[in-house]
């Protein structure tokens, strides 16, 4: 079995400071992962890693077969698909494009179209709306989306250009349960379509049946990794997130709970 990513002894420092510290984390293909910690627990630098944005201090790092010193990170980076809720901040150039021109942008990384469309590129968009399951928003202005229907737009623009990994960044935050609901379907039919997901959260309800496996991170060390439910135990759960808490699954869905004396409280 091929690896989609492995980090063998991965170090990052800034400063006097040791952010990411003894990362060994294996993807292999056909894998699905959720990453949680805490706000400052290293997620943030990890995804940077893993999306080619940032050499590690220390350590090899391959991604999608490449490995980091030997390969060029921009080419590494146009075989990854990026969602993120940071991305709200380049609405600017979205707002008077169409749903369709925005998606098939996604082929060229750009902002805007800037360069020559093929018929088969349309046809692509247009699948993509299908599977999605947004074909009543074609034709429609971007700025007249709900934040939901945004965020799926941009599933269907980040995977234009056939991906092999699609990294999720808190894609949920800020959606209400009905807009998180139909943009965790997407993720679902992402990954029904061999689409390798990385899924970042601070929600275990989030990780929808597709996602296999998990990384807990703390302070810049990994606290388990693995299959989704050999990692996602109460204990492992309350050392990851500092607080004592409970755990049921429904439909293949964890759900977290806070027990009523929560530790460092």
């Amino acid at each position: 079995m091929n690896n989609i990513i492995s980090i063998e002894n991965g170090m990052l420092r800034k400063g006097n400071k040791e952010i990411l510290q003894d990362i060994n984390w294996t993807i292999q293909e056909g894998e699905h992962w959720g990453l949680l910690g805490l706000n400052g627990s290293g997620k943030t630098s990890l995804l940077n890693i893993i999306s080619a944005y940032q050499f590690p201090s220390s350590g090899e790092v391959h991604v999608l077969g490449k490995q980091f010193g030997k390969t060029s990170l921009p080419e590494l980076r146009k075989e990854i698909g990026f969602v993120s809720n940071s991305l709200d901040r380049f609405a600017q150039f979205f707002q008077n494009e169409t749903v369709e021109r925005i998606i098939v942008s996604g082929k060229f990384a750009s902002f805007g179209i800037h360069e020559k469309v093929l018929q088969e590129d349309w046809e692509r968009a247009n699948a993509l709306l299908e599977q999605l399951r947004l074909t009543h928003l074609k034709g429609k202005s971007y700025q007249l989306l709900s934040e939901g229907e945004k965020r799926r737009v941009l599933i269907a623009r980040s995977i234009m250009s056939d991906p092999k990994m699609l990294i999720l960044d808190e894609p949920c935050s800020g959606l209400d349960i009905l807009s998180r609901e139909q943009f965790l379907q997407s993720v679902n039919q992402v990954i029904e379509n061999k689409c390798h997901v990385v899924y970042v959260t601070h929600h275990i309800e989030e990780l929808v049946e597709g996602i296999s496996h998990v990384l807990l991170l703390k302070d810049g060390k990994i606290v388990a990794a693995g299959p989704k439910k050999e990692v996602l135990q109460e204990d492992l759960l309350s050392e990851t997130f500092q607080v004592p808490v409970r755990i049921n699954w429904e439909d293949g869905r964890p759900l977290l709970g806070i027990n009523k004396t929560p530790m460092g409280i």
